[in-house]
């Protein structure tokens, strides 16, 4: 018992931490990861804001950047990275079987996902809520207007579930039109199959942007759902959990403490213990999780600080434009939050 307490004291006082980190060997995910020298990440076919390629090809948005992140603390490079889209139905078993190392792809928390389909959630890189698009000429003014509509939603989502659960409570009938993608959705919308589609509020003001006339929609007030959207991992690697969910932790300590792409640099030069810690100047959180010392140090210079990632994707900063609201970090009365990198 004696022994314990002095073990748990040195803990504390991070006496052993570095025999710690000595002794700690790569696992299953991180040795295939470094051995292939890429990081497989699953992706949204078709998201704006959140993952899509753009015109030449590269991926663009908040889940494409995470997996940056993890590539650029892991392999030293951002751009080691294999993007595999990935449809809603598809991409449990794609993570499940291998094919991707991390699927950041738009996927909601949820308990039976967590328990029973033999995946770990990091944390939450957007909190959400499902909504309603709706054209401005129908006079819609909430959901339960829709009484008698055509709905358009996604099959192997939470979306569908979600719909019909809120439906079912509020005595709404209505007619599903369930596709896959999000472009098939916005292109049966566009050309009047459906008279609204429900899905995550970001994503629906997302297809606002891709619509003929984008003016002429809008999305609806009503949030009928939770939806912390969070990237996923197997199952049965806690190091790997570890990996991804502290690269995430570590962009949002960087807007905290003020640390961004263009000053990461500047900032090794810091004597605030915290930034130390976090660029790896001082302790052995990388070497922690069988990894260099400056793993988020890395990260940040690839891909920037939460809140950069946020502004250039879905922020005021891209054409989708959304406020920080509750993505905000927690001292500006948000719910980003990062536990202590000490």
């Amino acid at each position: 018992m004696h022994l314990l307490r002095a073990f748990a004291l040195c803990l504390t006082l991070g006496l052993v931490s570095e025999a710690v980190a000595q002794n700690v060997q790569p696992g299953p995910t991180l040795q295939a990861v470094r051995q292939r020298d890429a990081l497989l990440c699953g992706a949204s076919p078709n998201a704006p804001g959140f993952g899509a390629p753009d015109s030449r090809g590269d991926w663009q948005g908040i889940d494409p950047d995470v997996c940056r992140a993890v590539a650029a603390a892991v392999l030293g490079d951002a751009s080691k990275v294999r993007f595999f889209p990935l449809t809603s139905q598809a991409r449990f078993a794609a993570l499940q079987s291998g094919q991707v190392d991390v699927l950041p792809r738009t996927v909601t928390w949820t308990h039976s996902r967590d328990t029973a389909v033999g995946l770990n959630f990091t944390t939450p890189v957007f909190y959400d809520g499902q909504g309603f698009l709706v054209r401005k000429s129908a006079n819609i003014r909430q959901g339960t207007d829709l009484a008698g509509a055509t709905i358009c939603t996604f099959a192997g989502s939470t979306s569908e579930l979600n719909l019909a659960d809120w439906a079912r409570a509020n005595r709404v009938q209505y007619t599903p039109l369930v596709f896959e993608q999000n472009d098939e959705a916005r292109i049966a919308y566009d050309n009047g199959r459906c008279d609204a589609i429900s899905t995550d509020a970001s994503q629906l003001i997302g297809l606002i942007t891709a619509m003929r006339v984008p003016a002429d929609h809008t999305v609806l007030r009503d949030r009928i759902s939770k939806e912390p959207l969070t990237p996923a991992v197997r199952q049965g690697d806690d190091q790997w959990n570890d990996i991804v969910r502290w690269t995430i932790f570590a962009l949002i300590e960087a807007e905290e403490l003020g640390v961004t792409r263009a000053n990461a640099e500047e900032m090794l030069q810091s004597q605030d213990p915290s930034i130390r810690r976090l660029l790896g100047q001082a302790g052995d959180h990388g070497p922690m999780m069988a990894l260099d010392r400056r793993w988020a140090y890395n990260a940040i210079r690839a891909v920037g600080n939460y809140g950069e990632i946020f502004d250039r994707h879905v922020g005021r900063g891209s054409p989708i434009g959304l406020d920080r609201g509750i993505n905000d970090l927690w001292t500006r009365g948000g719910l980003m939050y990062s536990p202590p990198i000490r």
